[in-house]
């Protein structure tokens, strides 16, 4: 038997239903984790689902991530992201980031150095986010489904996960390179040790 935690404070609303697959139109305005967690009881019964219908934030990330094997972070705030972060590299948990706007999407494993900040060292002032500039349905998919690989190969210990890369994909031309992300030797949150 597994455990999987959700963290978000969010409500389920109609532009979330052409993106993600465990809500319908009779879920808007309800709470995502709860919705979320009844829907993977109903698939496996024998996973434990651990509902947080709260933000993370930079104060509670660390009590949320310590004792995790893993994270998958999919959120689309950058706040969010460096605090997630931050709490996994001082607990030791790999992160893996799974990120989209438009038509196209990114995902990375980061495990110690380099971390997610020595990618995105800070926010940038006209970050684009799903919310703002949209995104087509599939690539959801298409990112949520190679996040989820990736959690599979760190979980199983299967062929190579993306540690320290970055896989770009674009939906325009239905092409993907991986790029190598170098550790920043001023990075605020893993050069410290």
């Amino acid at each position: 038997m597994g455990t999987i935690g959700l963290v978000d404070a969010d409500t389920v609303g109609l532009s979330n239903l052409q993106r993600q697959i465990a809500f319908s139109t009779d879920d808007i305005g309800s709470n995502k984790v709860a919705v979320a967690s009844e829907r993977l009881t109903a698939l496996n019964p024998h996973v434990r689902v651990d509902a947080h219908p709260f933000a993370l934030t930079a104060d509670n990330a660390a009590g949320l991530i310590a004792g995790q094997d893993l994270v998958l972070d999919g959120t689309d705030d950058f706040g969010t992201r460096f605090s997630v972060n931050a709490a996994c590299v001082a607990a030791g948990v790999p992160l893996v980031s799974g990120a989209l706007g438009r038509w196209s999407g990114q995902v990375g494993v980061f495990s110690g150095r380099p971390c997610y900040r020595c990618l995105v060292a800070e926010a940038p002032p006209e970050a684009e986010t799903c919310a703002r500039v949209g995104v087509v349905g599939a690539l959801a998919g298409i990112v949520g489904a190679m996040t989820a690989l990736e959690a599979i190969k760190l979980i199983t210990g299967a062929g190579e996960p993306l540690t320290g890369r970055l896989m770009l994909y674009d939906g325009l031309s239905a092409t993907a390179r991986t790029v190598r992300v170098t550790a920043d030797p001023d990075c605020p949150v893993c050069s410290r040790d």
